[in-house]
């Protein structure tokens, strides 16, 4: 049950993580709207993340919670969120 608990605060926290990378990261020709978009992929961006960082780092006793799951869970959502916002949504 922890592991569940743990996947459940990488999904929140790259969505709030994707929405304040909306807040710092300025597009001068913004359209409105994609927050939705961005919360997605933010959360799959985490997900993502948490899931090589507890591979990588915590092989052995897998846990979602362990610090190097949460570490790459927010550099992972970080990276995605910021990616769409200064590149991929330049191009649609």
């Amino acid at each position: 049950m922890e592991n569940w608990i743990g996947i459940g605060i990488w999904i929140v926290m790259g969505a709030v993580i994707a929405l304040t990378m909306k807040a710092v990261v300025k597009n001068p020709d913004e359209t409105p709207g994609h927050a939705v978009v961005l919360a997605v992929i933010g959360s799959f961006g985490a997900v993502i993340g948490g899931m090589l960082g507890v591979g990588i780092f915590h092989f052995t006793e897998p846990l979602a919670l362990s610090p190097g799951g949460m570490i790459s869970a927010a550099v992972f959502a970080g990276f995605m969120g910021f990616v769409y916002r200064w590149g991929v949504k330049g191009l649609i």
